[in-house]
Order: structure tokens, then C-alpha cells, then sequence
């Protein structure tokens, strides 16, 4: 178990106790002065250590990220499960509605610590729905949000079978769907806190029922919202992104709304064979939205 995060001038790990008493572990990467907070809400079966290459690029673009391990997941979960790694993945008491919870308590830490900072909601994955589902209702929280490996949370435009069945003639670790590079097939399959287990048996029926929706009406209209997929994503791709992207648009309101989609990427996108271009599009964009601050 690792105990801090290298990039930036990062403090390492913290915690907090949520309502049903689980710890819940996340981790700080601070930059002197930042140009905003970007709050990092990783997918299901992984956790946030899995983002240092990103969270290197944004710290020295001058952003500062949080990130926590979501209930069941990484450091948060291991502790949770009493070391049983057999067992990761899995949320606990509460379920969805506790894990989505904790990322808006550590929301609530982000804004106490940094005073009138810029806050970005950035969401990969599970993430991505869990972002969703916050922004319907606490849109006014977050000066930005960036939707990664997303989909539009309707049946028939998330895969909720095999994810890999398209890509497992490439390989034999099961994570073949995530990336293009094998090395990072590898590393999921070898690293300890991930879990392949899928989504809907992690979590049972009615939590993974409750993952569904749409974009709320009537959200802050000049919310900027950042849309980023690989063209081969079996979770949604670009057929998902576009009807979730015209439902924000249509639906929400929103006016300002970029849909990027990387062609032959899968669904990691900070993890793929075009990392650099993909990390290069976000903060290019967050530079265009979060003017640089001055003073201390």
C-alpha cells in the first residue's frame, strides 16, 4: 500500500469517517497559488493512484487535485473489507447513494480548504455517472465539469454485458477493452486493489438500476461541460456521447459543451496509446475556462 502521491507537491493520503462509519481515504496533490481544484471521481473496479500520470500533467499546468478512493474501492476500500481483496469492489452499507455521498462531503472539504478556488468535477467511468447524478442536483457546486469513458445513463446506450467480448481475441487479462496499450492491460490485471468483477454484481441490481437517468432540466447555463471518449468504447462510444451531449444541450440547457472523440481509443482515455493528446485537450480546455489567478 502505497502511502503518498509523487506528483506536484502532493501531501499524500487522508480520511474521513462517513454516516455509516466506513473510512473513507483520499488523497491531496497541492501546487502553490492553483489555478483551480480539480476534483477526480475515479471508475468502478479501480482507484485514484491509477491517475498519477494525469494528475502530473495537471499539477504542472497549476492545478491542484483531490481525489478519494470510493467506498469499496482502493485504500478505502481494502480497509473497508478487512484486507480481503476478494471483496473489492463491493460498496457496503449504503451502497450508491453513500459512495456518491462521500464524493460530495469530499467536495465540501475541497471548497472549506480553498476558499473561492475554482472547482472542477472531472469523472471517468462509474465516475462519469456519479458526476451525472451530482450535477443534476448540485450543478452550482462546480465551475466545470469533464465527463470522460462516459455514456448517456439510459438503457440501450450503456453496455451492461461483457465489455470485453469485443476485445478478449486480443489477449488473455480481461482488460483488453480498456486501452490499446498492453502495458496497461497488464497492470490492472497485476494490481492487487483492481477487480474485474462487473458492475452489476459488485453492486447488486437495484444499486446498478439506480445508476440510471438523464441530465436534469434547467441547469446553470453557462456551465461549461467537457465530454471526452474513445470512438471503440464498449461502455457507450460515440453513439452514447452525442445523445447524452444533445440531452445537455436540449434538455439542461447548457451552452457551452465540447464532445471530443478519439478515434480507435477504448474506454480509459488517460491511460490509451494518445494519453498525451488526450491530457493536452483537457487542460487546454480548463486553461480557456479558469483564467489564471494572481496573488496568494
Amino acid at each position: 500500500m502505497t502511502d503518498a502521491a509523487t506528483p506536484g507537491s502532493g501531501i499524500g493520503s487522508r480520511s474521513f469517517v462517513d454516516a455509516d462509519g466506513v473510512r473513507i481515504h483520499y488523497y491531496v496533490w497541492a501546487v502553490p497559488n492553483p489555478r483551480a481544484i480539480v476534483q477526480l471521481v475515479h471508475g468502478v473496479g479501480e482507484h485514484a493512484l491509477r491517475y498519477l500520470e494525469l494528475v502530473g500533467e495537471l499539477n504542472a499546468a497549476g492545478y491542484t487535485i483531490y481525489a478519494d478512493d470510493h467506498r469499496g474501492h482502493g485504500r478505502t476500500g481494502f480497509e473497508q473489507h478487512g484486507g480481503d481483496l476478494s471483496r473489492m469492489g463491493r460498496l457496503g452499507p449504503g451502497g450508491l447513494r453513500a459512495a456518491i455521498a462521500a464524493v460530495r462531503r469530499l467536495t465540501g472539504i475541497v471548497k472549506a480548504e480553498n476558499g473561492g478556488v475554482p472547482l472542477v468535477l472531472l469523472g471517468h467511468s462509474w465516475g462519469s455517472l456519479m458526476a451525472q447524478i451530482i450535477v443534476n442536483e448540485h450543478a452550482r457546486d462546480y465551475d466545470a465539469v469533464i465527463l470522460t469513458g462516459t455514456a448517456l445513463r439510459r438503457l440501450g446506450y450503456m453496455d451492461g454485458g461483457d465489455l470485453n467480448r469485443k476485445h478478449k481475441h486480443l489477449g488473455s487479462t480481461g482488460a483488453e477493452w480498456l486501452s490499446r496499450d498492453p502495458a496497461v492491460h497488464a497492470a490492472f490485471a497485476a494490481d492487487p486493489l483492481t477487480t474485474m468483477v462487473p458492475l452489476r454484481k459488485l453492486f447488486g441490481i437495484v444499486d446498478a438500476m439506480r445508476l440510471l437517468g438523464r441530465p436534469a432540466r434547467g441547469l446553470p447555463p453557462a456551465l461549461p461541460l467537457l465530454v471526452q471518449v474513445g470512438g471503440d468504447d464498449t461502455l457507450g462510444g460515440e453513439r452514447s456521447a452525442l445523445k447524452l451531449v444533445d440531452a445537455y444541450r436540449r434538455r439542461s440547457g447548457l451552452r457551452d459543451i465540447r464532445l471530443i472523440v478519439y478515434p480507435g481509443a477504448r474506454h480509459e482515455v488517460f491511460n490509451e496509446t494518445n494519453r498525451a493528446e488526450v491530457m493536452a485537450d483537457v487542460i487546454a480546455w480548463l486553461d480557456e475556462h479558469l483564467p489564471q489567478r494572481h496573488g496568494g
